[in-house]
């Protein structure tokens, strides 16, 4: 459970840094407002236990999830529900990754 977990935040975090750069990772698009350089790792303690989160950074600006990282109850509460009934339904992380994409 707690790599799967792991797995999903960090593919909506890199799908949440998409939306703000302003294309997909390693794609060019014309629409693109900078580039990412890198990641922060972040240990996340939740009930599954600690995990290792890879917050994408960027060349210029900034993206911190703050709906993540900063609110850990609530977050971390939502997430466990949302990866748990995705696992139950077989809902894969590519799929997920489509969904989170779609959403932005």
């Amino acid at each position: 459970m707690r790599h799967l977990l792991q797995t999903m935040i960090n593919a909506l975090l890199s799908a949440d840094a998409d939306a703000v750069v302003g294309a997909e990772w390693g794609k060019p698009s014309p629409d693109r407002l900078t580039q990412r350089n890198g990641y922060r790792h972040r240990e996340l303690d939740t009930r599954a236990g600690t995990i290792d989160v890879a917050v994408p950074k960027l060349r210029q600006g900034t993206y911190f999830p703050d709906w993540l990282l900063e609110r850990r109850k609530r977050a971390e509460a939502a997430m466990i529900t949302v990866v748990a009934d995705c696992y139950l339904a077989g809902v894969s992380t590519r799929r997920m990754d489509k969904l989170v994409k779609a959403g932005a």
